[in-house]
């Protein structure tokens, strides 16, 4: 009984003091009042008018509030139905398929666009993962680069290569890794069926500060030959760094 009592003192005081100030604030708002009937008369309209509003308001606040939760929240049913039929393969991971297999290649590699091309062997075997929503490729040979004295030298080299489409950005994607750094190289391309090329963009840096751009073409030829060429502009504008002649082996 006595914390009740304690409620509704509290709730009378802070009613009161909330009929005070928009009473003071209309006050201000339409000039003084002369003292008496006409003062309370003000303080009764001032109390009807905040009072009845900010009920009207707090209600369409509500309901604005219940819509705008109700739309932004996607139906879960058609959610997944959705992500499942995104998860699916198609054509264009059939594209990817023909590529699967192992090769042998032949690289010639630009280090200076005006030098000639150096030359190097190796052999890639790329494998479906997830049935076939994926392409992984495991590449190994040895390629020419300069050693601590300036003479160019056969490297041991490793690279690995994951390729897909991505249903929902609607383009081919390829992430690639190799024993030269420590970094991942991501692109995103398009196919076009006339030419049956391959185009994707991407961006590496070998040192800090010294961003590269890549567009790099494949060219599928037949079932069992395909190649790349690789273009890069440092800054000063795109030149052809590097090629790779792929034949499947029997």
């Amino acid at each position: 009984m006595k914390r009740r009592l304690n409620q509704r003192i509290i709730g009378s005081v802070t009613l009161s003091l909330s009929i005070l100030c928009a009473g003071g604030t209309i006050a201000f708002a339409q000039g003084t009042s002369a003292p008496g009937k006409d003062a309370n008369a003000t303080g009764e309209a001032a109390a009807a008018a905040v009072a009845q509003p900010a009920t009207a308001e707090s209600k369409l606040s509500a309901n604005s509030s219940t819509q705008a939760k109700s739309a932004a929240q996607p139906n879960e049913a058609e959610m997944m139905k959705q992500m499942m039929e995104l998860s699916k393969t198609g054509e264009n991971h059939k594209l990817l398929s023909g590529m699967a297999g192992s090769w042998t290649y032949t690289v010639k590699m630009w280090m200076d666009p005006s030098a000639p091309a150096t030359t190097s062997t190796g052999n890639a075997v790329i494998k479906p993962i997830m049935d076939g929503r994926f392409f992984v490729g495991d590449f190994t040979g040895k390629m020419q680069m300069p050693g601590p004295d300036g003479k160019m030298k056969d490297l041991q080299f490793k690279g690995m290569s994951i390729d897909g489409y991505d249903n929902v950005k609607q383009k081919f994607i390829s992430t690639w890794c190799d024993s030269m750094g420590t970094g991942i190289m991501f692109s995103e391309g398009t196919y076009d069926a006339t030419s049956k090329t391959l185009t994707y963009n991407g961006e590496y840096e070998a040192v800090p500060g010294m961003k590269t751009r890549v567009r790099m073409l494949g060219k599928l030829v037949d079932k069992d030959h395909h190649n790349f060429e690789f273009y890069e502009d440092r800054g000063t504008g795109e030149a052809k760094t590097m090629e790779i002649d792929y034949t499947r082996k029997k």
